[in-house]
């Protein structure tokens, strides 16, 4: 046989690789999407869902049972397996409660979870808080947009340690439909809403530990939860994986200042210890936790600047380590605000 008859014409080995990478692009780019008209796409965990009509428009309305029951509150969608992409969702709360005298209204609460875990007590979650936008409080107007990991790290936690990271201000109408729209890419995750070009929100290191899993419409008590119109998009995931190990030298910086340094960490199951130099002092020793590749350590010492405390400061940081590279947030506890920190361990 000639060599001619063996090898294929350009033209066909061209058509084939462009409809390969067409078929490539195509299945990372899945669409689902889910009117929301009807409860039958949906798995209910411990609420109510109706098909209902608001503000003109087909939706399914959830609410808690009477009495409630314990446990998680929202509805996973049927057949949906998320790493990466886009979810986009109308949804709106209408508090049926009324306050207690001397109160302000309840804001309302609702949301989208996202990688949730089957049991449905372990997901990611973007919600808003709609009554809190046109408060006379700049602090609770502060409060209107909200990311929690549950169950580790919920809206208490999350505020206490690390103030205005994990929430933010957006301009909501309280029982309006409000388009919410959550970009996914590996560990980081932004919140959209009305359609507006800039997110409210963007998380830079998710702390949940799952990379994929079901979507779910979260719903409050003593209110009316509706959700209508979601279409999830669905993206090549990013490549990144979990259970990196803390051992080794890192090379750090950190986003407060100029500071760099490096520490020297030591794992022993889940507990890390070590030593950090450049940013308290040298040798400063290191004490914390690891949970499958993510990372909260603290360590202690002199702040370099004129009358600071002379007892000293506290550094604390959290993070994920991917691979031989690590990044997360810092803060200075009563000396600077928080920031960014970035890592690569030597080889």
């Amino acid at each position: 046989m000639s060599l001619r008859k063996k090898c294929l014409p350009a033209t066909e080995i061209i058509l084939s690789l462009t409809l390969l990478c067409s078929g490539l692009h195509a299945q990372a780019s899945r669409v689902q999407t889910f009117p929301l008209s009807g409860a039958q796409d949906l798995d209910a965990r411990n609420v109510k869902v109706e098909s209902t009509e608001y503000k003109g428009r087909k939706a399914i309305r959830i609410t808690f049972p009477d009495p409630p029951v314990p446990g998680p509150h929202f509805a996973l969608l049927r057949g949906v397996d998320f790493a990466d992409g886009t979810i986009e969702a109308d949804v709106a709360a209408k508090v049926t409660m009324t306050a207690p005298p001397g109160l302000p209204p309840a804001p309302g609460f609702i949301g989208i979870a996202f990688r949730s875990r089957s049991d449905a007590n372990h997901y990611e979650l973007f919600y808003i808080r709609p009554g809190n936008s046109s408060s006379s409080d700049q602090l609770h107007r502060n409060h209107s947009v909200q990311y929690v990991s549950m169950p580790d790290f919920d809206w208490y936690k999350l505020r206490r340690s690390w103030p205005s990271v994990y929430e933010a201000y957006a301009d909501l109408e309280p029982e309006a439909w409000i388009r919410m729209k959550i970009e996914v890419a590996g560990r980081q995750a932004k919140l959209y809403v009305n359609s507006a070009p800039k997110p409210v929100l963007v998380v830079d290191g998710l702390k949940g530990e799952d990379l994929t899993g079901g979507i779910g419409l979260w719903a409050a008590g003593e209110q009316d939860n509706y959700f209508s119109n979601m279409r999830i998009t669905h993206a090549k995931p990013q490549a990144v994986e979990n259970g990196s190990d803390a051992t080794g030298t890192w090379d750090i910086k950190y986003g407060i200042g100029s500071f760099s340094g490096s520490l020297n960490l030591h794992r022993d199951g889940a507990t890390v210890s070590g030593t950090a130099s450049g940013l308290l002092g040298t040798d400063v020793p290191v004490t914390g936790t690891w949970r499958n590749g993510y990372l909260e350590i603290a360590f202690h010492g002199p702040w370099p600047a004129p009358g600071s405390d002379p007892g000293g400061v506290t550094a604390s940081l959290a993070g994920w380590i991917d691979g031989n590279s690590a990044k997360g947030r810092v803060t200075i506890i009563g000396q600077a605000d928080d920031g960014a920190w970035t890592a690569t361990r030597r080889e």
